[in-house]
């Protein structure tokens, strides 16, 4: 457990709404370790120090692309907040927040490192935890490439031993992940550029495999539902896969080649009852096809389809025995 780096957050700041890019959500993760490895728990007058060489390592990108990141994010930091409704605890009565991160944070150039103070109403959220608080391996995000994807596995893993969230209005979700009112206004793009978008990124990198409903109310999609399952721990996956020799059944998973993808693809496509269990409303033909290409690259992706792969005639080359 000493290379376990673990993010806990109160709930009260997983829902809330806010608008961080990857570097300054990277950076607040590697802040909240750092707070809670600490023997005595931060106040506002403490100070974090956060090293390029950590971000570099923790999200495996060059040394020069770290300490850009650092530099970019100072400012971005400086002048971002969230917010969140809660019950104001003299008057009983509903109450919005709105919180800065930090209430100071500089960029030591020649050093590689930020130094920053959380404010002082961030501390208890990240440190005096109620029962009301949300916890993953940093490990799980350290691979995502969106800024809607981390929030996205976030919100998710509030529900986790539920595996599935309630239902998140439109407006709701949009401010909880960050997405600006100018952005993505139309359903279909909202859609496919954010939660299409996070919810494959989620699946490939993370240790959940998630997928989501939409609410209508007539033709108007007024909310959202994420489901969400653990996947299988690598020996899980090698136990399933030796008890499927052991019974002489196929492997599930084929390395397709780029002519199959392409060919089976639209097939796929084409098929009624894959559009109907798999194509997300509003979705184009042409992006459903490349949804469907996309996945067949992937093992816990191309099982959903292989009933369908042996009703279109696809057969997995036969490996060469030495």
């Amino acid at each position: 457990m000493d290379n376990c780096k673990l993010v806990t957050k109160d709930n009260k700041l997983i829902s809330a709404s806010y608008s961080l890019g990857i570097p300054e959500q990277r950076i607040i993760f590697l802040a909240i370790v750092a707070a809670r490895a600490q023997d005595k728990l931060i106040d506002a007058r403490g100070v974090l120090q956060i090293h390029a060489s950590s971000y570099q390592e923790q999200f495996k990108v060059e040394k020069h692309t770290s300490y850009d990141a650092l530099k970019s994010a100072t400012r971005g930091l400086f002048d971002a907040y969230f917010e969140y409704d809660d019950v104001h605890e003299q008057t009983g009565k509903p109450v919005h927040h709105l919180v800065n991160w930090v209430q100071k944070i500089s960029y030591i150039d020649t050093a590689g490192m930020i130094e920053l103070q959380f404010t002082d109403a961030v501390i208890p959220l990240i440190t005096r935890l109620s029962e009301q608080y949300t916890e993953y391996e940093l490990k799980q995000v350290s691979e995502l490439q969106s800024e809607y994807a981390i929030r996205l596995y976030e919100l998710m893993m509030q529900w986790k031993t539920v595996g599935k969230t309630n239902k998140i209005a439109t407006d709701d979700l949009r401010k909880k992940l960050g997405v600006e009112p100018k952005n993505y206004q139309r359903m279909s793009n909202f859609k496919a550029r954010v939660l299409d978008h996070g919810i494959n990124q989620i699946n490939t990198f993370t240790d959940i495999t998630a997928d989501y409903e939409q609410h209508k109310i007539g033709k108007v999609i007024t909310g959202f539902t994420f489901t969400f399952k653990q996947k299988k721990a690598p020996e899980q996956l090698a136990t399933a896969t030796n008890k499927n020799r052991d019974n002489a059944t196929p492997d599930l998973f084929h390395n397709m080649t780029d002519d199959q993808i392409s060919t089976f693809s639209k097939k796929l496509a084409a098929l009624p009852e894959v559009g109907s269990n798999f194509a997300p409303s509003g979705m184009s033909e042409a992006d459903f096809v490349a949804m469907i290409a996309d996945d067949l690259g992937y093992a816990d992706k191309q099982a959903k389809y292989s009933k369908h792969l042996a009703k279109l005639g696809f057969k997995a080359a036969k490996s060469k025995v030495k």
